[in-house]
């Protein structure tokens, strides 16, 4: 196997193991199975709750607090384009890449994979000097935060949680963004499309995309805003397709629109394309240098299209609506405080769809930033419905378990930590809402372009953190 001759070789067992059941957000029955029965072989106390969840308990030391290990058992899907990879069927493709471990075409699901099998790795390890260990697998995370919002209280013995759904190797996160998604649509209308009509496709494509919420700081472009952003400029139009992103929390990567135009308007669309081409793709030439943009024209001319009033409503909402980091924190240097990401847009069921994704640490902002998303499609005729609030995980200036996980950083690195919150949803503040007393912090290893194609983590941090894990569970 690819992981023969590495380090920490069971953690990468299991999470190879893991990597073949697919376990996208809302289909992880697999691999709850596989950790039941993984836990039953070695006589770990296991069972699940109403939602799902997956928890293990394994007896330490007498007289020494237990601690529990916690991450999330589904990843976001991606796959590149072309690729014929079923996620309901295939397992992932793990591929060596020097120093990187990666996946072929799709994303990797290291988030949170990784924590799962850090975690198994150190049930399974027999030290008389441990205290209890717990672990908690939450479902949903990547969806709704459905695991950690009905986690069950009286099910969790531990009072102090490390969960380990970062990505920075050396940060110890204290804190994280809450978040809001709005939801707007709008019924479609038909005509018949008039003769000597001509039928385009104007494709966006090879963005980096990335996690809506650890990677919004680098400002990378977004698909659904680009289309958008040329399309404002055309004349006279009638959409019959328009697709883009694939998930509340990535940043669109690939979208597309196709539409019918008067005959004597294609040359002039083709300008306005070519031109402001130019102009993106030399905006974005540092921090997202493959941007593709093309126009072509489709060999099929429909019978009917979408009325072009209704039409233009949805690509000037879309043109409309904020995306990307709205502010930054005033009191958490280097943080971002508040963010949109114009996630989903869509035709389907003769509607037009949009998904937007709303975070702050402020709760007041983040109501304010999805409001003004939601006015933009309100203005324009959309219902527009405000959903799946989840509260940010404050700082706690005051944790015990901090002040120990950052003198045991310091111990075993010989460097200090950097404590701060993440702009990222964590389920830390929701299961120490339900749970009373709980107190977390969260770490990981060097993962990189999460919730994409290009998702990687990084070998010798994982080995790092792996053993830091191991310390600090012997010296808390």
């Amino acid at each position: 196997m690819w992981y023969d001759k590495l380090e920490e070789k069971k953690v990468w067992k299991y999470f190879q193991e893991i990597s073949e059941i697919p376990r996208e957000s809302g289909n992880e029955e697999g691999v709850r199975q596989y950790l039941i029965s993984w836990a039953k072989k070695r006589n770990i106390d296991v069972q699940t709750d109403k939602i799902g969840n997956v928890i293990m308990f394994k007896e330490g030391a007498k007289g020494k607090d237990s601690i529990c290990l916690q991450g999330h058992m589904d990843m976001v899907c991606v796959k590149r384009e072309g690729s014929k990879h079923d996620f309901t069927k295939d397992p992932i493709e793990i591929v060596l890449d020097g120093n990187y471990i990666r996946a072929k075409d799709t994303s990797l699901g290291a988030d949170n994979g990784v924590a799962v099998a850090f975690a198994l790795a150190l049930l399974e390890e027999d030290d008389p000097e441990r205290p209890s260990l717990e672990a908690l697998f939450t479902v949903c995370e990547e969806s709704k935060l459905l695991g950690a919002n009905n986690v069950e209280a009286d099910k969790i013995k531990s009072r102090k949680l490390i969960n380990i759904d970062s990505e920075e190797e050396g940060i110890i996160y204290i804190g994280c963004a809450g978040g809001l998604q709005i939801n707007a649509e709008k019924k479609v209308k038909y005509k018949d499309v008039e003769k000597d009509s001509v039928h385009l496709k104007l494709s966006i494509s090879g963005l980096l995309g990335g996690h809506s919420g650890g990677e919004i700081h680098k400002e990378r472009a977004n698909a659904n805003k680009l289309l958008a952003r040329i399309m404002h400029r055309f004349p006279i139009y009638s959409l019959t397709d328009i697709q883009g992103g694939t998930r509340s929390n990535v940043i669109p990567s690939s979208a597309y629109a196709t539409f019918v135009v008067n005959k004597e308007d294609v040359q002039t669309i083709k300008i306005i394309v070519d031109n402001i081409s130019k102009d993106i793709q030399n905006e974005y030439k540092v921090q997202d240098p493959g941007i593709k943009i093309t126009l072509e024209e489709l060999p099929d001319v429909p019978k009917q299209a979408i009325k072009n009033k209704i039409s233009v409503s949805f690509i000037e909402a879309i043109y409309l609506a904020p995306y990307g980091v709205q502010a930054m924190s005033q009191s958490v240097k280097g943080v971002v405080e508040t963010s949109n990401n114009i996630a989903i847009i869509k035709l389907e069921d003769d509607k037009f769809k949009l998904l937007s994704s709303t975070r702050s640490l402020v709760e007041s902002a983040k109501e304010e930033t999805a409001l003004r998303v939601g006015a933009a499609f309100e203005i324009l005729g959309f219902k527009v419905i405000y959903n799946d609030s989840y509260p940010s995980w404050a700082p706690n200036p005051n944790s015990q378990l901090t002040k120990k996980v950052v003198a045991e950083y310091k111990k075993y690195s010989g460097k200090a930590p950097v404590v701060t919150c993440i702009h990222a949803g964590l389920e830390c503040g929701i299961i120490n809402s339900l749970v009373p007393g709980m107190d977390s912090v969260s770490i990981g290893p060097n993962l990189f372009d999460v919730h994409s194609v290009n998702e990687h983590i990084e070998y010798d941090s994982a080995v790092r953190t792996m053993g830091f894990l191991r310390h600090l569970i012997k010296a808390l």
